[in-house]
C-alpha cells in the first residue's frame, strides 16, 4: 500500500522517527558545547530541535554537500580567473620592460633623459591600469561570493533548515556558518538519517 501525505502512518515509523529526532537533537546539543558561548546562547532548544527535524530524512545533508561542491567549484573558477589576470599583467610588464630596454639601447645619448621620462609616464599609466583591473576583478569576486552566500541561504531556507534566511548581517552570517558546521560534523560522524521508506 502506498503512503501519501496526510495518510495513516505506521506507529513503528513514528516511533523510529521520534528516536532518530532525539538522537540528532542529542548530537547537536553535544556539538553546540564546542562553540563559543556567545553562539551557544543564540541556539535555543527549539532551534536545535527544528534543525534536528529538518535533518531527519537526510535531504538537508545532501543539499549541504551539493552547496559545498558548488562553492568549491565557484571559488576555484574565481581563483583561476584572478591567476589568469595576474599572469596577463606579468606578461604585460615584461613586454613593456623589454620594449623600454630596446628603445634605450637604440636611443642617442642626448635624447635618453627625454625617452626615460616618457617611459616612466608609460610605466605609471600601465601600473595604474593594472591596479584598476585587479581592483575590478577583486570586486567581481566579492560580489560573486556574496551572491553564492545568498543563494545558499535561500536554498537552505526553502529546505526548511532552522536559522537560515537571506541576510548580510555579520552576526547572523556567523551563526549560519556555525549551523552549517554542526550539520557537516553530524554528517562526518555518520549521523545521517536513513531515508524513510515510502
Amino acid at each position: 500500500m502506498e503512503r501519501y501525505a496526510g495518510g495513516p502512518e505506521d506507529p513503528a515509523d513514528g516511533a523510529r522517527q521520534q528516536e532518530r529526532h532525539y538522537q540528532l537533537l542529542s548530537a547537536l546539543q553535544s556539538l553546540v558545547k564546542e562553540l563559543p558561548s556567545s553562539f551557544q546562547q543564540r541556539l535555543s532548544y527549539t532551534t536545535l530541535s527544528d534543525l534536528a527535524l529538518a535533518l531527519l530524512d537526510g535531504t538537508v545533508f545532501e543539499i549541504v554537500q551539493g552547496l559545498l561542491e558548488i562553492q568549491h567549484l565557484t571559488e576555484k573558477s574565481l581563483y583561476n580567473q584572478r591567476l589568469r589576470l595576474q599572469n596577463e599583467h606579468r606578461v604585460l610588464r615584461q613586454a613593456l620592460r623589454q620594449k623600454h630596454l630596446e628603445a634605450q639601447q637604440t636611443c642617442r645619448p642626448h635624447n635618453l633623459p627625454v625617452l626615460q621620462a616618457a617611459q616612466e609616464r608609460e610605466l605609471e599609466a600601465v601600473e595604474h591600469r593594472i591596479r584598476e583591473e585587479q581592483r575590478a576583478m577583486d570586486q567581481k569576486i566579492v560580489l560573486e561570493l556574496d551572491r553564492k552566500v545568498a543563494d545558499q541561504q535561500s536554498t537552505l531556507e526553502k529546505a526548511g533548515v532552522a536559522g537560515f534566511y537571506v541576510t548580510t548581517n555579520p552576526q547572523e552570517l556567523t551563526l549560519q556558518m556555525n549551523l552549517l558546521e554542526l550539520i557537516r560534523k553530524l554528517q562526518q560522524r555518520g549521523c545521517q538519517a536513513e531515508k524513510a521508506a515510502m
